[in-house]
Formats: structure tokens, C-alpha cells, sequence
């Protein structure tokens, strides 16, 4: 939605990976070095960690990008929890291979046919496991012995491990990993980006779909954009969708500080909510409803935005209450017959009528919150499947 508003020619901050959106942070160009490096010696491991959303993925598919197809066969697995004998018969799935029943023997087998045919061709073979954190001691071991497999003297795998930072510490610490690591030939952590950095990466992403500077940002946005986000690329993502959608509802031509604020604070109440395992809205405040994604997926979270509208309805009342006892506050600065009150009199009705005020001003405050996290909800609900935006 957003990207219409602002005339956008796509969505600059989806979270999928997608390498036309890659932006080579000085941590992503070490990386993109020793890939490089690793992959000219065509054996042995090659390491990449970093925090959950560093990048790692979008690495991968910008590798995926520049390598030629001719020379090189990939091979891509996303772990679970597998074991030794599973982690075989992935890698023999990842490539192609079909295996009959579970005999680890047979999969071995293919797996090892393959690469020698591959070789003969003349093709290297790229084996890229992701989440290895997952991986348990067995299919590690699986994965270095699969590193064996030779023509002659020429190895036939070369494997591209990822994972995060606990990743690194087992095979860093771990005395049943020291073979495996004998056999890293290059290793690199993903660091966060810096505050520089963020400004950089956001610019680069909305320059790809066509940015013209509208929206604007406020002074400070892009500093407390990094704060709340410690640099992670997919945070800064997630933030930037939720602020953008919130300038389309309010209309905005410049992104604030303080509208990064109400999101980063909606965000929260969101994750609060859903820690609690979905307690009863009407006890919670507007700004912690959840999120369009909380509901199940291709339905319409209909009994929480009714929950919602209902709660919008109550605050109505309450405010056309606080109006009636304002507008008495203020009749009551006379007495009955019309007669002008004494000065003590006159402070008390003055600090009635401050008082009502004020609660209309807080009871407005959280409409506006209600009404723009239904907004919210519904707008993301739309985008998450093109059939619902066309509707």
C-alpha cells in the first residue's frame, strides 16, 4: 500500500532475500573477499556466521548471482534438527539425487556418483547448508566426511556453512569438531551495521524502487532508527515497513522521530501481547492489539479488529460523557439564579473543567492509537497476499 502512496515502484523493505536489494556493508564486502578466497581453492569449509537477520542469507543469493552455472553446481540445504543418517539423504534431495528408503548406505552412494559425474563434466560441486546451529555432532561428522569423496587427487565438494554466533563458539570450542576444523579454509562473523551504515542501507533500498526523497526524514530518525535496531538489516527492515505504513494512514510527506517512537512501541506491545499467548483484548491497551500476522494465515483477524472497533465504540461514549460533564463545569461558573460564584468557587469549577480536559485529550490520544493499529492490521493482512490486494 505504502509503495503506491509514495509512488514506489516495488516494496524496498520486504524481508525475504532478494539480491537486487544487496548493499555491501564493510562486514558484507570481508565476507564476499573470503568467499571469494574459499571458493577459488574448491575444497575444505567455508564459515560464515552472524546474528539472526545479519545478512547471511542475502549474501548467499548475491553469490548465487555472480557464480556461472556452467562451472559450478550448488546444492542448498536449510537444516532442522537432523541427525548423521538424515543430513545424508538432504544433501542427496539438495542435489537433485532420488534416493529409495532410508538406507544411508544407498544415499552415500549416489551422492558420490554424482559428484564424479559432475566432476568428469567438468563442474565443481557447491554443497550450502544454512542454520547449522541446528545440526547436531552426527551430521557435522556427515558433512566432513562427505568432504573426502576425491577423483584421483582432486576433491569433488567444497561445503558453505552458515550459521549464527553459536554456531562459531561450537565449532570454535567443541573437541569432537577438530577435524572439521582442520578443513576451514576461510571464516568470517557478520557484524551488525553502524549508525553510518544504516542511513546508507535504507537510502540504497529505496533508491532501487524508484525514491525521489518522498518521504523525507526528520533530523534524528535514521540515529534512532539504529538504536532500536543495533544495526541488524532485517530489524531496520521490519521497522522501515511499520513506518511507512503508518505515514500512508496519517498521510505523512516527512517520517519523524516520533512516529518511529509509536511504532517501536507498538512493536513491542505486539510481542508483549503474543508472549502472554493472546490474552483477553479488552485488557490490554489499543496500542497493544496484535499484529495482522497473529492471526491464522489466510484469514482476516476478524473477532480482533471487532474486539478493537467494539473498544473504539466505549471510548465514543466515554467521550461524549467527558464533553456533557465539561460543559457542565463550565455552566457551573454561575449559580442557580445566574449570579456571578465566589472566587473559591469560581478555582473549583476552573480545576473541574482542567481536569475534564485533560481526560478528553488522553481519551482521544488513545483513539487515534486504536484507530491506527486497526488500520495497521488491515493493511498489512491485505499485503500479505496479492489476491486481498486486488480485493
Amino acid at each position: 500500500m505504502y509503495e503506491q502512496f509514495y509512488g514506489f515502484s516495488g516494496r524496498p523493505f520486504q524481508l525475504t532475500p532478494d539480491p537486487q536489494f544487496y548493499f555491501e556493508s564493510v562486514s558484507h564486502k570481508k565476507a564476499m573477499s573470503y568467499l571469494g578466497y574459499g571458493l577459488a581453492q574448491g575444497e575444505g569449509f567455508i564459515v560464515i556466521t552472524g546474528e539472526v537477520g545479519a545478512g547471511k542469507s542475502t549474501l548467499v543469493a548475491h553469490l548465487m548471482e555472480r557464480i556461472d552455472p556452467t562451472a559450478l553446481t550448488v546444492g542448498q540445504v536449510v537444516t532442522s534438527a537432523l541427525d548423521g543418517s538424515e543430513i545424508v539423504h538432504v544433501v542427496a534431495q539438495a542435489f537433485g539425487l532420488q534416493v529409495e528408503g532410508h538406507d544411508k548406505a544407498g544415499a552415500l552412494g549416489a551422492i558420490e556418483r554424482f559428484l564424479q559425474d559432475e566432476a568428469r563434466a567438468g563442474r565443481r560441486c557447491l554443497l550450502v547448508v544454512d542454520e547449522c546451529q541446528n545440526l547436531d555432532l552426527g551430521a557435522l561428522e556427515e558433512l566432513r566426511m562427505l568432504s573426502n569423496f576425491q577423483l584421483g587427487s582432486h576433491p569433488l565438494l567444497q561445503s558453505l556453512l552458515l550459521g549464527q554466533p553459536e554456531f562459531r563458539r561450537t565449532l570454535a570450542h567443541h573437541p569432537g569438531l577438530e577435524q572439521l576444523r582442520q578443513r576451514i579454509i576461510a571464516s568470517h562473523h557478520l557484524e551488525a551495521l553502524d549508525s553510518g551504515e544504516v542511513e546508507h542501507y535504507v537510502r540504497h533500498r529505496l533508491s532501487h524502487v524508484g525514491w525521489d526523497g518522498r518521504p523525507s526524514f526528520a533530523e534524528g530518525l535514521l540515529d534512532g532508527l539504529y538504536r532500536h535496531t543495533d544495526g541488524i538489516p532485517r530489524r531496520v527492515n521490519q521497522v522501515m515497513n511499520r513506518l511507512l505504513l503508518l505515514g500512508v494512514i496519517e498521510e505523512r510527506e516527512e517520517l519523524t522521530l516520533s512516529m518511529l517512537n509509536d511504532v517501536i512501541a507498538e512493536m513491542a506491545a505486539d510481542q508483549n501481547r503474543g508472549a502472554r499467548g493472546g490474552s483477553d483484548l479488552r485488557s490490554a491497551p489499543a496500542s497493544a492489539a496484535p499484529a495482522a500476522t497473529d492471526a491464522p494465515e489466510g484469514s482476516l483477524p476478524a473477532t480482533e479488529v471487532a474486539a478493537l472497533l467494539a473498544e473504539r465504540d466505549a471510548r465514543t461514549a466515554e467521550l461524549e460523557a467527558a464533553i456533557s460533564e465539561l460543559q457542565a463545569a463550565g455552566m457551573s461558573q454561575h449559580g442557580a439564579g445566574g449570579e456571578p460564584l465566589s472566587p473559591e468557587d469560581v478555582q473549583i469549577a476552573e480545576a473541574r473543567l482542567a481536569a475534564a480536559l485533560e481526560r478528553i485529550e488522553a481519551r482521544l490520544e488513545e483513539q487515534e492509537q486504536s484507530f491506527r493499529h486497526v488500520l495497521t492490521m488491515l493493511i498489512e493482512w491485505l499485503e500479505e497476499d496479492p489476491s486481498r490486494r486486488a480485493a
